[in-house]
């Protein structure tokens, strides 16, 4: 039987990497010169931290770690932007979770679409990925296609094919 995995994966260091380039960035722009602008990746919990001074530095610090990220082709569809909070000294915090695998009613969702196609697949749920199996290959890759082309919240890697 041949099978795949439908997964949500970050590559960790490509988001550090975007992150350090924001703030060599930052450091090196006019209007940031002598700003208490911190930002910090937090690899164990998977967010991004970020103080600054006000909100037009917050919006322009989100907007740079956005398009660095993009540049490291990391989908943006993973980060969720949480409201900004006022921290000590009349700083303003934001933290930005990065989320990884595919939560339950996604991953439901998936299943659903694969059947509604009644591809001769089967789908199953475990953990946080869906495992496609079938005994032909071509519709294996009739599933990766339906899947790229839905408009699903959360971007999809097909990892471990076995034929």
């Amino acid at each position: 039987m041949a099978s795949f995995d439908v997964v949500n994966r970050i590559e960790l260091q490509e988001v550090d990497n975007a992150v350090n380039i924001t703030k060599k960035t930052l450091q090196s722009r006019y209007d940031f010169r002598e700003s208490k602008t911190e930002i910090v990746l937090d690899k164990k919990d998977r967010k991004i931290n970020v103080t600054t001074e006000d909100e037009m530095k917050m919006r322009a610090v989100q907007d740079t770690l956005v398009e660095n990220l993009v540049k490291r082709k990391v989908d943006t569809r993973c980060l969720e932007f949480k409201t900004s909070e006022m921290a000590a000294q009349g700083m303003i915090q934001k933290t930005i979770s990065i989320k990884e695998g595919i939560d339950s009613d996604t991953a439901r969702a998936i299943v659903k679409m694969i059947k509604d196609q009644k591809i001769k697949v089967q789908a199953a749920i475990q953990e946080k990925q869906v495992r496609v199996t079938a005994k032909k290959i071509d519709d294996l890759q009739a599933v990766i296609k339906l899947l790229r082309s839905s408009n699903l919240a959360i971007p999809l890697q097909f990892i471990n094919m076995q034929s």
